[in-house]
């Protein structure tokens, strides 16, 4: 688990078979697994760098897509040990390189990876448990109170009932009705009704 100003409620990386266990490097920001292959395809992507895809949590996505794909192009151009991967997706079993999913909170909820910018600076530690994002605390408050939420994908029918109710991956990506506080039922009367 790695915890840090780029994950407060925490990321998970498969540490299993990595080589590079310390980067500090310079974000390229892909809204989604698709435009994080073309980034690769394009050669946006050089070693050093730290690939963001945000937009594939559990709200955003919706549901946690796994960036099999993106790794694969990863360690096909020959950036597996040199390029970290940092999503609010997942990652299969069958995922090598320096993976780090399940960031939380997502970037749909305001989750500091919805405000990385490319050639922001990240820093990864896996020894020290550490996910980083180094950009001044004034620059992300000015971030913050420009964020908005991104349009939801879909707005109807199971994804979007899904994509409503789910919760963060650091709570289990669980699913939970969100009443408003005027329409709950009252303690007293919950007890009466048992």
């Amino acid at each position: 688990m790695l915890r840090g100003s780029l994950a407060p409620d925490g990321a998970v990386v498969k540490s299993a078979g990595i080589t590079t266990r310390r980067l500090e490097g310079t974000a390229v920001v892909c809204h989604g697994e698709e435009e994080a292959m073309t980034a690769l395809a394009s050669g946006a992507i050089q070693p050093g760098n730290i690939l963001v895809v945000r937009g594939e949590g559990p709200r955003g996505g919706p549901g946690m897509r796994e960036m099999l794909n993106v790794t694969a192009g990863l360690k096909a151009t020959g950036y597996g040990g040199t390029v970290a991967l940092v999503t609010d997706g997942r990652f299969s079993g069958v995922s090598s390189g320096l993976c780090i999913g399940h960031v939380a909170p997502e970037s749909a909820e305001g989750g500091p990876i919805g405000l990385i910018q490319s050639g922001d600076r990240i820093l990864l530690d896996v020894d020290q448990g550490v996910l980083d994002l180094l950009v001044p605390e004034a620059v992300l408050t000015a971030r913050r109170a420009a964020w908005k939420p991104p349009s939801p994908r879909y707005t109807s029918g199971v994804l979007g009932k899904y994509a409503a109710m789910v919760g963060c991956a650091s709570r289990g990506a669980t699913c939970s009705v969100r009443l408003p506080e005027a329409v709950q039922t009252p303690p007293a009367l919950l007890a009466t009704q048992a």
